[in-house]
């Protein structure tokens, strides 16, 4: 079966713990467009003991927008796919290709909230005290929510799955 992903903004959003004050305005009914991820970087003790730079190897990540709101705001929007990420330990060199090809329906919430409903792999980072998974960056594998709150705490509720921590994978 073929996975899909989340894009850039969402992707940027959990790796990074920034939280949009709002999501641009779209309109709905326009078809699946492009959702190209750009390349990232977070400082050492963030997400990791050491500094992590990522990079996209495969991105064909689309979007298609469900809803929005009256002021034409986005609200629901859905993501899929194929998204591979290569996380790199900037200090050692070491690296490791992230499959992050799930699919997703987030919706923005007012308030700068976000929730999301999950199939298969997303990469997520998690800030210290930030989440209910420890610091660290994961692909989070399986069906699941991610309700990312206004100041950007991240609770990960799995139905049926598993992380991987991928600061272990290039330590």
């Amino acid at each position: 079966m073929r996975r899909t992903v989340l894009a850039t903004l969402v992707l940027a959003a959990v790796l990074m713990g920034v939280q949009p004050a709002s999501a641009a305005p779209a309109a709905t009914g326009t078809g699946w467009e492009p959702a190209p991820s750009t390349s990232w970087d977070v400082g050492a003790g963030l997400r990791c003991d050491f500094p992590v730079h990522g990079e996209p190897v495969v991105d064909k990540v689309k979007k298609l927008v469900l809803d929005t709101y009256p002021d034409g705001i986005v609200r629901r929007v859905a993501y899929k796919g194929d998204l591979v990420v290569r996380i790199t330990n900037t200090e050692t060199g070491a690296f490791y290709d992230a499959d992050a090809s799930g699919s997703a329906i987030v919706e923005h919430r007012t308030d700068g909230s976000q929730f999301w409903a999950v199939h298969g792999p997303v990469l997520a980072g998690i800030g210290e005290g930030k989440g209910n998974l420890p610091r660290g960056l994961y692909i989070v594998d399986g069906v699941y929510t991610m309700d990312i709150s206004s100041v950007g705490y991240k609770a990960v509720n799995l139905v049926h799955g598993a992380t991987d921590d991928l600061c272990a994978r290039i330590d």
